[in-house]
């Protein structure tokens, strides 16, 4: 009878480059057009809005990759400290570790002798990677990769960014307002449906979270740009 190796394709395996992906996107969709429609409710000319939309798109995916970047930095360096600190205990004094392995597979429910065996078995295999996995929660999926956070960030903002400074370039200049927000809403809308599916969660959910955030950022920008536009 032969046998096959089946490898199963979790969701879990996309969370490092989709949540810095969706993040992005988000903030990207919801930052960019806010500012667009706060400039314009402030009654200012078509030229003024796109500048003040593009260099908002600029800096905000330059911010996004910037904060990824450090964050998933200071996270990485801690996993490394970490990591660093397990070599030397089990250099320092293997059995104590090795009974600490086994006291966790212990009170995950298996039975002394087994964990015992398990714990042995593991440490000749990778010691390290032992600890690393279920002493410290480790593993290769969760790992910190900054630059891809940092990279996938900044794509992600100006690819969002870009759709309501197009609207906002194309549409009448008297409905340019509503048009940036109603086309940026239905990004989102669109955003929540297909992160929520990749990430296989609840569409609904995952879409009405993003647009009811991203409409009440809008309408505060817009009030904002009336209220200074009127006393200017």
């Amino acid at each position: 009878m032969s046998e096959s190796w089946h490898v199963e394709a979790h969701y879990s395996q996309r969370i490092g480059w989709l949540r810095a992906s969706v993040l992005g996107a988000n903030d990207g969709i919801v930052s960019t057009a806010s500012l667009l429609v706060g400039v314009a409710a402030a009654e200012a000319a078509r030229g003024q809005v796109l500048i003040a939309g593009v260099a908002g798109l600029v800096a905000g995916a330059m911010s996004m990759a910037a904060g990824e970047y450090v964050s998933v930095s200071s996270q990485a360096d801690t996993e490394e400290a970490d990591l660093a600190r397990e070599v030397a205990e089990l250099e320092a004094n293997p059995a104590m570790e090795l009974e600490e392995l086994t006291q966790i597979y212990v009170e995950r429910g298996l039975e002394r002798a087994l964990a015992v065996q398990v714990a042995e078995r593991l440490t000749l295999h990778d010691a390290l990677g032992a600890h690393a996995r279920d002493e410290l929660g480790l593993t290769a999926v969760h790992t910190a990769r900054p630059i891809q956070a940092a990279l996938a960030s900044a794509v992600a903002f100006a690819a969002g960014g870009v759709l309501p400074v197009g609207v906002a370039a194309a549409a009448p200049t008297n409905t340019l307002e509503v048009t940036v927000s109603v086309a940026s809403l239905g990004a989102l809308a669109v955003l929540g449906i297909v992160s929520a599916r990749a990430g296989g969660a609840n569409m609904v959910r995952g879409t009405v979270r993003v647009t009811i955030w991203g409409a009440v950022a809008m309408a505060l920008t817009a009030l904002v740009g009336r209220a200074f536009g009127t006393v200017l």
